[in-house]
């Protein structure tokens, strides 16, 4: 990555890492190596607490004379214009935020590298549009928590460079996970008991808010009255109709031990950082894509305590939920979950949601055809390397747009 940061050569280069991996702390590097180049840094996150967290961090390690800032929703007006005065005269180091960074009114005097965390949750116009506000010359690094299995990261970002981080940091002990009955809650209840007891901190994961006729889930608000009978004014409740001041005051709260329970949806499945939390309970389990129910794992074990993750479900699963339950408990590693998941589900769902924008593959398919891809791959940087003419290609082209015709036919 230094070389890119060092060379003519835009540098354009997508991250990947496994939950905890430290992703952040080598984009953080990155960073600084670029400002004290004479260069700002914008860096982008999904959500006003992820981008928080990053602020937070930076000002930790970073020396006190490096000028780092915050914009976000709740900066108020005059803060605002400050810092975007400051941001256009070249007075601010590295400016951390969500897409409030890449409006039309923000103006970088010197932007060299722009860093895009969890960038499956932007939008390709996004990106372009953050990417625009620092020119020809501007770096580019992209990171991502959800493992991607190679071929398919060659279909959607092959016209980028790859790093990933393979390890997690030596402290880190392997996340323990069972699968656990919904019937036999109360085992659970005593295990949570005696983790409280130990000091430790708790996630307990919904997949609803609200009770819903057409699915049999627990709802997060019955979840939250139903422990909090148990655990009185030791539980709090986290969903997406959480304003975002008080989702921060809640995590925030979480994070200071002020309670030991947090019942939540699946919004704290990207990037949260809480050391103290060392257990994660996922209800219905079985309705969770695999990298989805990794991600979420990835909530605990982030310290170098032991973690555990308890999967509830009901007694009447499905072939594909028991396999996706079994490879969870079987392993950690999320590049290998990621590559059985997208044999069980397809490539268009691997990230645990449909993506638009994927169309179905004409010729091949990453999941069956990995050879190819690899072998097309290798093709593609020889023909780039000796600057080949490519003309004897075209009845390829034809053959491609033939077996689209074919295939919308059929």
């Amino acid at each position: 990555m230094n070389k890119d940061l060092c060379s003519s050569k835009k540098m354009f280069r997508l991250l990947q890492g496994d939950v905890g991996s430290g992703k952040t702390i080598v984009s953080l590097l990155a960073a600084f190596n670029t400002v004290i180049s004479g260069f700002q840094v914008a860096v982008m996150a999904p959500t006003e607490i992820l981008a928080r967290q990053h602020y937070n961090l930076a000002k930790k390690i970073f020396p006190k004379n490096l000028n780092i800032q915050l914009i976000s929703g709740k900066s108020d007006y005059k803060t605002k214009k400050d810092i975007l005065n400051k941001l256009s005269t070249n007075e601010i180091d590295i400016i951390f935020g969500t897409h409030a960074i890449f409006q039309k009114k923000v103006n970088y005097k010197n932007l060299g590298l722009i860093i895009i965390d969890e960038q499956h949750k932007f939008g390709v116009n996004q990106r372009k549009r953050l990417s625009d506000k620092g020119g020809n010359n501007c770096d580019i690094l992209l990171m991502t928590a959800t493992p991607i299995p190679r071929t398919l990261t060659m279909t959607m970002y092959g016209d980028m460079d790859l790093s990933i981080i393979a390890e997690k940091p030596k402290l880190r002990k392997p996340i323990k996970t069972y699968s656990k009955l919904e019937s036999k809650i109360n085992d659970i209840i005593k295990f949570i008991r005696k983790e409280i007891k130990a000091g430790n901190q708790i996630f307990w994961v919904c997949p609803l808010i609200e009770e819903s006729k057409k699915l049999d889930h627990s709802s997060a608000v019955k979840k939250f009255e139903y422990l909090q009978k148990l655990f009185p004014n030791q539980v709090s409740l986290l969903h997406g109709k959480t304003n975002i001041e008080e989702k921060e005051i809640i995590l925030n709260s979480f994070l200071k031990k002020e309670f030991k329970i947090l019942v939540s949806t699946t919004i704290i499945e990207v990037g949260i950082d809480f050391p103290n939390a060392n257990v994660i309970i996922i209800e219905n389990a079985n309705k969770f894509g695999l990298s989805q129910l990794h991600q979420l794992r990835g909530r605990v074990g982030r310290g170098d305590k032991d973690s555990t993750c308890i999967l509830m479900f009901k007694s009447n699963l499905s072939e594909n939920a028991k396999k996706r339950i079994n490879i969870l408990k079987e392993s950690n590693d999320g590049f290998h979950i990621s590559e059985e998941d997208m044999k069980i589900r397809g490539f268009g769902d691997i990230l645990g949601f449909k993506q638009s924008g994927i169309k179905n593959f004409k010729l091949a398919d990453p999941i069956h055809n990995s050879d190819l891809f690899l072998l097309a791959e290798k093709e593609m940087r020889r023909i780039e390397k000796s600057n080949e003419d490519i003309s004897k290609f075209k009845p390829l082209v034809k053959l491609y747009d033939r077996a689209d015709i074919i295939n919308d036919i059929a």
